[in-house]
């Protein structure tokens, strides 16, 4: 996930692409403890695009309001 290619899209599928990461996140997690997952990488670049997502929610929340002012 580009954080450049994030900020394109609309607030309501970043909300949506943040409940299929933490799907995403939690379903390997639950792989990582029953040992079988291969890659751990994946996981945290799974946690990092999570934050991503976060970042530029808040970011647009916070210019919305400051524009509205």
């Amino acid at each position: 996930m580009d954080a450049n290619t994030l900020r394109t899209k609309s607030r309501e599928i970043l909300a949506q692409d943040l409940k299929e990461a933490q799907a995403r996140l939690k379903e390997l997690r639950f792989k990582l403890s029953s040992n079988q997952l291969k890659d751990v990488r994946e996981l945290r670049e799974l946690k990092r695009g999570i934050a991503r997502i976060n970042t530029i929610l808040a970011q647009t929340s916070k210019d919305e309001a400051g524009t509205s002012v």
